[in-house]
Formats: C-alpha cells, structure tokens, sequence
C-alpha cells in the first residue's frame, strides 16, 4: 500500500497541470504574495507552507534516537474562509502525526482560492521529508475532484489501520469514572475516613459509591501504584499487578477479568465431609467517553456450605422443582446430592449527562446507610433490576431508586410465573454543617393489581409516597418512612444512626399498651478510626432494634422483600442486635473480626400455635395472636452469637482477587424446640481464593 501511494503521488502532477491551466481559478495567497501574479502566488503559496514547516517543526525524540529516515504524507484542506484544515495524516510514529497537527495549528487563515470569482476549497498533498530539507520540496499537489474520490479510497483503506494506531498506554481510567466501587464493607474501609473528615461535603450513605466521587478524597492511583509488585514478565504483571486484558484508545477503555470464588473448608457439626465453593466467571468493565461507562459479570456456581446455611437456604425455597436460594445470590438447582448450583448476572450502565446527575439502569443492588446493617435498603437480597438517579447539588445529595422485585412463594405464583412486584425508593441527605448530615427516606411497594403494571403515580421523583398511597387505595401499595443522622464527632470518631418507621399511632404509644401498630426500629452506631492510633485499624459498634410486624402487610405479596429475602434487616423483624466489628489493612495485607449477639422471636408452627409473632415478615400480620403487650422476642425467644475472623493477601488489586483464610463461631438457642428450630453450634473453618466483588452475610 506504501508503495501505491508514492506512485500515486508520482503521477499526480501530471493531472494537476491541465487544471492550473484554467485561468478561472485562483489559488489560496498569503498576505506576502498577494501582489504576485497567479503563476508566481502558486509557487510564493508553495514556499511559505514548507518555510512555515521548515521553522516550526520538531522532529520527536523517537525518531531521532531511531534515526529514522522518511517522510509523513499529509492531506490538507484550504477551505473558503482561508483556514488550513488537516484531513488526513500517514507517518511511521504517532508522535510524528502529532507534531504535524501542531505545526499546522499554527499556520494563519489567508486568502481562500476562488473560482470565477468566488470563494472555494482547495485540497493538497504534501510529502514532509524526516529529515527536514530547506527548500528542496517539491511544487505542492492539488488534487483535481477524480484525485479527491482517489484520495478518499485510499484514506478509507487506512482506516483499521488508523484505529489499531489509536490504542495508547492503559492509564487505569476506571479509579476517576462513573463506575461503581464493588461495594463489600471490608473495601469501603479503606477510605472511609477519608470520605468522613470534619469539613468534606461528601454523602456517604448511598452505596455503592462511584469511583469519580471517591477519588476527591481518596487517592486510588496512588494506593494501587504503592502496591505495585516488582515484576517484568507478562504473566507476574498479569498476576499481581494488571487486568489480564486492559484496552484504552482516546475516548474509550476497557478491562477485561477471570472472577474466581474458589474455598473449601470444613463444618464439624455437619454429616458431610466438607464444604466448598466452586465460582468462576467474567468481568468486563469499560468506558465510551467521559460520561458514559458500562459493567457485567457473569458468575458460574456450585457449592455447598456450612450446615445452618444450608437449611437457611433451603427455607427460602421458590415455586417449583429447585431446592433453595442461595442468600443474596438466587435460586439454585441441585448439583449432584447435597449440594447447589446457582448461576447469577450483574451487569449496569452508568451515564452522567451533567456534574450534577448520574443514571444508571441494571441488574444488581443498592444499600442505604452508613452502618453494616441497613433498616432502609439493604444488599442482603438477590440482584435485581433497577434504575436510580443520583442527584447532587450545594449540600444535597437525592437518591431516587426503581426497583423490579419477585415474590417466589407457592401462594402468590400466577400461571406457574413468579409474582412481580415494584418498589420505589427516595433518599434525600443533607449535610446541614462540617459535622451533622440527616437524611430523610420513604419507599413504596406494589404489585399488578388491576393491571396497574408500574404505575406512572410513583415515577415522579420528588411526590410523597404516601400521599399517593392513599389516593390509590391504601391496600394497594406498602409504604415506610424513615431517617437517618450521621454526626462526626472528630475527624477519627463517627456517630451515626437510623429510624424506619412502617406504621404508627401516637393514641397507642401514650396508652402504654405496647400496641401491635407500633411498626418501627432504629439503629445507634459509632465508628473510630486509626483506633488507639494504629492507622488503618477501624473499630465499629452498632446496636439494632426493630418491632415486630415491621416491614410486612395484610396482604400477603406486599412485604418489603425480594425473592424470600427482605430489602433490609436480614433478620426481618422482632428482634434486637449488638455487633463489634475490627477492620485492619497493612499494605496488601487484610483482617476482619466480627461478633454479633442477638435474640429475636420465632414462630411455633407447630399445628398446635400457628400464630405469627412479628419476625417472619412474609406472613400476614392480621395472623397475630394478639394486639396490645407486643414485645420484642415474642414468640420463641432465641439467643444467638455469632463470630468471624477472617485474614488475606490481596494477589491483584486490579481486580481485587483474594487469598483468604477465616473462621466461624455460631451458636443459636432457641427457648423452645420445633421440626425447624433447635438449638445448634456450629464451628466452620474455610479458606480460599476470591475476587472480592460483594458481600456474603452467614450471619443470620
């Protein structure tokens, strides 16, 4: 093709003469050879373009230690205003394609070429010989209109050429983008404190965050390039450093990731041998511009894990011949005997149009709050699709969230299909000093009834929920309200907490009765970070208390929950909760300490009592046994402690893969025994490899 074009050019002037002989056109002209004649304005036009080369072009650095020997062919454009107009470069290095758009960014805007009078465009070749050459140029080319289509081919047949030219060095676009930071709480950790210093304007209840939020107080290519691993191979870049495949052109990027969630450990109270997990998967991530960027992962499972887990699991069972839900991951199918398979999606796009509003629509899920437990949203569920508006401006931060759930139970499946049901959700926080943030939250939750589908009433951002309850009917929606506060004592010490409140009569509160109606909890949590002034060591206390019936409803599909999970508490309601959590990072180096003791009230069903005491939110709460003296614990009171240590290496922060070993420490004590609930202690020790992308929660 190289050769084709300079004997392209070789003939070139043998057309271009029969048209200079026109005497209708004029060619462009320089205010120093405006009083020549046609003939003499060609050639002054000539020596100015190459003396105007000749002084401000810069041979690159590469070139000369290459002692390359060569020359850039360029088309460019003299249009009707006078202004020179690069269409086309071909050259040996890039940075020689660059110094020639410089160079001709400097040329001024002259006299445009005429034709019987009038304005016109005019197109040259020009060869730049590498080295340069004072005045031993050639006579520049213009091109006649059949060159021109030539010339167009040509530039064409360059084309992927052109674009495999493009990729340039991968500078890790993905640490300022509009992606989301997998949100895992152990992760968040890291810049936690950053984001909550006395004076920052950050909201950080809204999860997960983006990277091009984070990246104001958290500086993430500093932390992954001071964890570098000295290496030159491709394959150690590869394995401790880099993405296996990372693409960047000038507007656009992408990486691609094996994901891998590889264990094997052992249950001691369990009649199986052993417990696994056998994940593996792909992750791709990428940007197209700067305001649009797009994420999948696609995960392949098979596992089988402690035995509390296990029966946990399978009590979440669907509609149909599949066994169980894996918690916050999705229905699974048996794989072999005693043992699951659970394939599961995520995937998101994310636009930011302005400064101000980020959207994205996907399949996954969102968590509102600032403790490990949420009362508002929580990432306890299965993935789902959503659509959600950040909105940001002076001190506000307004999240508006749409979600798409399924109610999976044998007694709401319609023509053997799962019930949908739509929740929408609004958070406003507001960050009213350098210390105190509040926020303000409502959801509603509905389904089809009457052919409503998603109803248009709940697509405004800023309506009241429950004004809008009401005018439809209030059996046709569920809606909740609730608070949140956050107030930064110092720089190393948070206290934050949160108030849900799903249905309340102040008439029943001064009557002392502790009335059924009571429907509400509240969170009380305090962080210190860099505790005892170890850096990088956060200590985090958190105490939840929820009544019972708190999230569900008289009718049956209308409870806060998604795929026999709820949206928030994990243990539904009815319950109270204390949990100490220790957070250290040294380098590349993790470990995580958790303990949490709990006692909440059960149901008997036991054909005798089949009443429900507020903890199973999926039950009808007119079932109750009766309205006034409800307490928290009602029911089968259970006790239960929970603890895990778990210590790691991140092999690759790129992609954030793990080497991980923990253990875990349940006991459950039940008052009373029944076919599903009894005592048991547990000891489950485990260890793997993993590419840390979400939370598991076996704390229940």
């Amino acid at each position: 093709m190289k050769q084709f074009i300079l004997v392209f050019f070789l003939i070139l002037p043998l057309h271009i003469f029969s048209q200079d002989a026109n005497f209708n056109e004029k060619p462009p002209v320089f205010p120093e050879c405006a009083n020549k004649v046609i003939d003499s304005a060609k050639v002054c036009f000539d020596r100015h373009v190459y003396q105007l080369i000749y002084e401000n072009f810069k041979i690159p650095q590469k070139a000369i230690q290459d002692n390359y020997k060569g020359e850039v062919i360029v088309l460019f454009e003299v249009d009707t205003i006078g202004q020179f107009r690069l269409m086309y470069i071909d050259a040996m290095y890039d940075a020689l394609k660059q110094e020639t758009k410089r160079v001709f960014a400097l040329f001024p805007k002259i006299e445009p070429a005429t034709y019987s009078g009038r304005p016109t465009f005019k197109q040259y070749t020009l060869p730049i010989k590498i080295p340069l050459e004072k005045y031993k140029a050639p006579r520049l080319n213009s091109l006649t209109e059949k060159e021109k289509v030539s010339q167009l081919e040509i530039t064409a047949q360059k084309e992927f050429d052109s674009v495999t030219r493009s990729i340039i060095p991968y500078t890790n676009k993905a640490l300022s983008s509009e992606l989301n930071i997998p949100f895992t709480h152990s992760d968040y950790a890291r810049f936690d404190r950053a984001m909550n210093l006395i004076g920052t304007n950050s909201h950080t209840a809204s999860k997960p965050f983006l990277y091009s939020d984070v990246s104001k107080y958290h500086d993430f290519k500093a932390e992954q390039e001071s964890l570098l691993r000295n290496t030159k191979t491709w394959v150690g870049k590869k394995l401790w450093n880099e993405h296996l495949v990372q693409l960047q052109g000038k507007d656009y990027w992408f990486t691609i990731d094996p994901i891998f969630d590889l264990q094997t450990g052992t249950d001691t109270n369990a009649d199986f041998s052993s417990t696994y997990n056998n994940t593996r998967g792909i992750m791709v991530r990428g940007g197209l511009g700067k305001k649009f960027n797009f994420y999948t992962s696609v995960f392949e499972s098979q596992g089988r894990f402690a035995d509390y887990v296990n029966r946990y699991s399978e009590t979440l069972k669907a509609f149909g011949p599949d066994p169980a839900i894996i918690p916050g991951r999705g229905i699974a199918k048996r794989f072999k005997k005693d043992s699951y398979d659970y394939p599961v999606a995520e995937a998101y796009l994310s636009f930011t149009p302005t400064e101000f509003l980020n959207v994205q629509f996907g399949h996954g899920k969102n968590f509102i709050g600032d403790g490990y437990r949420s009362l508002l949203l929580s990432d306890v569920t299965s993935p789902h699709p959503f659509l959600k508006l950040n909105t940001k401006f002076w001190k506000i931060k307004y999240t508006n969230t749409f979600m798409w759930m399924k109610d999976v139970r044998d007694a709401v499946v319609e023509d053997k299909a799962f019930l949908t049901k739509y929740v929408a959700n609004h958070y406003l926080s507001w960050n009213v000093s350098k210390r105190l943030n509040i926020g303000l939250f409502e959801s509603v939750l509905w389904t089809n009834s009457n052919d409503r589908g998603f109803d248009i009433n709940y697509l405004n951002p800023i309506v009241f929920y429950r004004a809008i309850e009401f005018e439809t009917g209030q059996g046709a929606g569920n809606a909740l309200l609730g608070a949140s506060a956050k107030y930064k004592w110092s720089d190393n010490i948070n206290m934050y907490g949160q108030f849900i409140l799903d249905e309340f009569s102040l008439s029943d509160i001064k009557g002392g009765e502790k009335s059924w109606k009571n429907k509400y909890g509240y969170q009380l949590g305090l962080k210190y970070y860099n505790a005892f002034k170890v850096d990088n060591l956060l200590l985090q206390l958190e105490y939840n208390r929820i009544r019972p019936y708190t999230y569900s409803h008289n009718t049956v599909v209308l409870n806060y929950a998604h795929n026999n999970q709820t949206l928030a508490h994990l243990w539904g309601a009815n319950f109270s909760e204390l949990i100490l959590i220790g957070r250290y990072r040294y380098q590349r180096w993790f470990a995580d300490a958790r303990f949490i003791l709990g006692s909440r009230g059960l149901d008997f069903n036991d054909g005798a009592d089949n009443f429900s005491y507020g903890g199973d939110i999926y039950r009808n709460y007119n079932e109750r046994p009766f309205d006034t003296g409800v307490e928290i614990g009602q029911g089968i009171k259970t006790k239960s402690f929970y603890s895990n240590l778990q210590a790691g290496y991140v092999i690759n922060p790129a992609s954030n893969l793990k080497i991980f070993t923990d253990i875990t420490f349940r006991n459950f004590n039940p008052e009373a025994t029944t076919a599903t609930t009894f005592k048991n202690d547990t000891f489950w020790f485990n260890f793997g490899i993993r590419t840390d992308l979400f939370n598991w929660y076996f704390d229940f």
